[in-house]
């Protein structure tokens, strides 16, 4: 054998190698194998052997060696398999089925799995990488076609394409068989919102639920946030009433309106019932308000100082709401009426001395609008004054919301 076909062995050629037993008497062929996820996340722990009608099931310690010729046994006291929901089997479970590329950002079809073969006390295999290129789709047209080595031979010619174990998550739509398999998904929740998004919209209605479903909460609002309003309305659908709940909590308030808007209002309203008190009232204020109006737009999440408020007494002001920062430009000033007098732009805090009052920071004339205003008219105001937040006022000249570039963005990219 080649150095490569001493340190690796593909799924295609264990799935049917010949099992022989101490006397070197082929007891069957393997027809599957298995991981068993919380006993060891890659070492194949199972081998599921064809022997006439039934199938026998060897453990990975009673393996004397693996080879392109077959497998070897160093224990013959075999039972017959039973199906067992703790296994991650190759063959039903992975072949031909969809996973995420953590590192790649995507989603892609198994075509074949890569394992290495360890020699230490004894032989084993463990899961290297899956395969998903043209490679393995060769591998899997010349199975019993060619002998391995020739196949080997020839698949030279092809650029492979893998991933590593470490970097697949695996989708599972039961609840029950995600603890079993003890599958998590810590590394999804480490990708950008708009990549996790991108992932979810390739999945199946049952395989989005399940990610959304089971990864923090604040993490899949963000997620979530991403998502056509449509899909999204079919995700929380299929979700149950407090896990919903959970998401849309920590989803801005003008999200968490469009999303629900999309809803039955049955479902909505069980959403909202959930839902912790402090949002609640800021969504359904919002739900009031027609989609293509700017209180349909509007975020009622903006931070108002005084308009005699010290640039130092701000600034303590500002790390209170430090929660908010992140999406804020603009602050805004009110009198002593609360009527909204004026806007500050984040970045002209870093021009002034502490004693500076907010006022004199304004920039000039304050530019409005009402929450009955239509989108064309806020699209055209953001243009003409070239704006990156824009106070939606009362009748009284109170706070409503602010509408932001991003929010215009968005309405923008739906047309």
């Amino acid at each position: 054998m080649t150095a490569e076909s001493n340190e690796i062995l593909f799924f295609t050629e264990l799935a049917g190698l010949p099992v022989f037993d101490l006397k070197h008497r082929r007891i069957g062929r393997v027809r599957d194998a298995a991981i068993v996820p919380l006993i060891h996340p890659s070492r194949v722990d199972r081998f599921l052997v064809g022997a006439g009608a039934s199938w026998l099931s060897v453990r990975y310690d009673q393996i004397a060696s693996i080879s392109l010729a077959g497998i070897h046994l160093s224990n013959e006291r075999l039972y017959p398999y039973h199906s067992d929901e703790y296994m991650l089997r190759i063959q039903r479970d992975l072949l031909d089925q969809q996973i995420i590329d953590v590192n790649g950002r995507k989603v892609v079809r198994v075509n074949d799995v890569t394992f290495e073969v360890r020699r230490d006390e004894r032989e084993s295999l463990s899961v290297l990488e899956v395969d998903v290129g043209v490679r393995s789709i060769f591998r899997r047209l010349m199975q019993g076609v060619l002998p391995s080595r020739a196949v080997r031979r020839l698949q030279r010619s092809i650029p492979p394409n893998s991933i590593r174990w470490d970097f697949c998550n695996i989708v599972e739509a039961d609840p029950q068989r995600r603890l079993r398999l003890n599958i998590s998904h810590d590394k999804l929740e480490t990708m950008h919102p708009a990549d996790l998004a991108d992932i979810v919209e390739e999945l199946s209605p049952a395989d989005r639920e399940a990610i959304i479903g089971t990864i923090d909460s604040e993490v899949a609002a963000e997620a979530l946030s991403e998502i056509d309003p449509k899909m999204q309305a079919s995700i929380l659908e299929a979700l149950e009433p407090e896990v919903a709940a959970d998401i849309v909590d920590e989803m801005a308030p003008d999200q968490a309106a469009d999303a629900l808007g999309e809803l039955e209002d049955e479902t909505s309203a069980e959403i909202l019932e959930e839902m912790e008190t402090e949002p609640v009232s800021d969504v359904k204020e919002l739900l009031e308000y027609d989609e293509d109006t700017a209180g349909g737009m509007m975020n009622t999440e903006a931070i108002v100082l005084p308009e005699h408020t010290t640039l130092s007494a701000a600034m303590v002001q500002l790390r209170e709401h430090e929660d908010l920062l992140e999406n804020t430009h603009v602050l805004f000033l009110s009198d002593g009426a609360g009527r909204i007098t004026a806007t500050v732009q984040l970045a002209r805090l870093f021009l002034a001395d502490g004693e500076t009052r907010m006022k004199d920071l304004a920039m000039g004339r304050l530019i409005s609008t009402r929450p009955d205003e239509k989108q064309k008219r806020v699209t055209e105001l953001f243009d003409k004054y070239n704006l990156l937040a824009l106070p939606v006022l009362e009748d009284d000249g109170s706070l409503a919301g602010v509408i932001t570039a991003d929010d215009v963005i968005s309405v923008l990219r739906k047309k």
